[in-house]
């Protein structure tokens, strides 16, 4: 699963990239601007939607090479959605997916020889890139589309120092809590829609014997990682956007006041016996199952609820109709308060640029339209894919859950911010973070939890 992987891809960027060895700058021809000649697109009415790419002139027999960790049979849907592109420019993209991407982008970059676009996970790993000099600015075209298209949250996803770098690409919402629809109605339980309806509901299911949630942190290595997105998304609703970038910042310690109160109001739930583990076992058993399955008992009747992102989707054996009106669907993790508006946590890719070659920033700039991102909606049939890009006609997703999440994404009240622990220091992000949670979970308290994570925050 790439959301996990983004950890990982940070860690080696780091001690790859963190040698501080000088490289150097690769000289392009033709950089920039236009190729000149006659735009291919002109006269075929596919493309009258895609004028901002006449600006590049004609790209015939000229390539882009797009290096990324999205692999079979993922790739298909991107490769198709790019037939447009080469249509109105008559330049070819030649993808690369690799699932050794976390390690060799950053040994590519060191040696001189990156790719001309790289599809970067992490807002983290962007920023070790620009650091080395390597990473072109993105063009005007780009970000003209990014403000149009795009909430001000995104853009800042790809700024570094203030200069723009990185439109974003696909996204995903972890901010959902999955549930039985048939369940549900059969007990005549309402999908709540305050933090205090969804424990009152809690109360509720539990007492009719039923367990009111299930939950899983096993990950192999990456153990706890989703008890984290536990915390990233309640420390959002209860002290907002500008304290959860001060804290994934370090501009406030780990274990403010502010943190340990989010923290105890996760354990409200998840080391709740009264609440946990439905169909699995005591709160204890929360670490030791893995996160595919932790939900699964929702189909037995045996669990209620399951907070995880939508990506979860694909986890559900096969033949599980997911739909408003199906055997599962989720609901979006309810607000505490109305001050912060809808926060939603989440994650998604950066269209990162080696070249500032013409093909290239025409590459880039059809990636931040409109029109890219329903091409790939469209080239997506089988569902798993979404952008938070407004422009995005939620129609053209096939997948419930896809189109759930579009519409939240689009939802003006949203407040969106990437994932936590993916954006920290790997010492803390990949590592005390998710242990601690483990230990946290198994019974250590919120104070030694978060105590122990500060002490590992690296000094500099």
């Amino acid at each position: 699963m790439r959301t996990r992987n983004t950890r990982r891809v940070a860690a080696v960027a780091a001690a790859v990239l963190g040698a501080g060895l000088a490289l150097a700058s690769c000289a392009d021809d033709d950089k920039g601007g236009s190729a000149g000649g006659t735009w291919p697109g002109a006269d075929k009415s596919e493309c009258k939607d895609l004028e901002q790419l006449a600006d590049f002139g004609d790209l015939s027999g000229r390539e882009v090479g797009v290096y990324t960790s999205i692999v079979a049979p993922e790739d298909q849907s991107q490769k198709d959605s790019y037939k447009l592109f080469t249509t109105c420019t008559g330049a070819k993209v030649n993808y690369e997916g690799s699932k050794e991407f976390e390690a060799q982008l950053p040994v590519r970059v060191q040696a001189g020889n990156p790719p001309d676009i790289a599809y970067v996970p992490q807002p983290g790993l962007l920023k070790t890139l620009v650091g080395t000099g390597k990473v072109v600015e993105a063009p005007s075209a780009v970000a003209d589309n990014v403000d149009k298209w795009f909430g001000e949250d995104w853009k800042g996803y790809g700024t570094v120092d203030d200069k723009f770098y990185a439109a974003p690409l696909g996204a995903n919402v972890k901010s959902f809590v999955w549930y039985s629809p048939g369940m549900f109605a059969q007990n005549g339980w309402e999908v709540p829609s305050t933090w205090d309806d969804m424990l009152a509901l809690s109360d509720k299911i539990a007492a009719t014997g039923i367990k009111p949630w299930c939950a899983g942190i096993e990950s192999g290595e990456a153990t706890g990682w989703p008890a984290t997105d536990w915390l990233e998304d309640v420390l959002l609703r209860t002290s907002g956007p500008d304290v959860y970038d001060q804290w994934v910042n370090h501009e406030i310690p780990f274990n403010d006041p502010q943190v340990a109160e989010a923290l105890d109001d996760v354990g409200n739930i998840l080391k709740n016996d009264k609440y946990v583990n439905g169909g699995i076992g005591d709160v204890k058993s929360i670490a030791t199952t893995a996160f595919q399955d932790a939900g699964l008992p929702i189909l037995d009747g045996k669990c209620a609820m399951h907070r995880q992102a939508g990506f979860y989707a694909a986890n559900w054996p096969e033949g599980t109709k997911v739909a408003e009106d199906g055997d599962v669907f989720a609901f979006y993790l309810p607000t505490m308060s109305d001050e912060f508006g809808k926060p939603v946590l989440g994650g998604g890719e950066f269209v990162t640029a080696f070249s500032d070659k013409p093909e290239v920033q025409a590459f880039q700039t059809y990636l931040s339209t409109d029109v890219w991102a329903n091409e790939k909606a469209k080239s997506t049939p089988g569902g798993g894919w979404v952008s938070a890009n407004t422009g995005l006609d939620v129609a053209n997703l096939v997948s419930p859950i896809d189109q759930l999440s579009a519409q939240i994404f689009q939802d003006p009240d949203a407040v969106f911010r990437f994932d936590g622990s993916d954006q920290m220091p790997g010492e803390v992000g990949a590592n005390s973070f998710w242990k601690e949670m483990t230990a946290w979970i198994t019974g250590e308290s919120t104070q030694d939890a978060l105590d122990n994570i500060e002490k590992s925050w690296p000094s500099s």
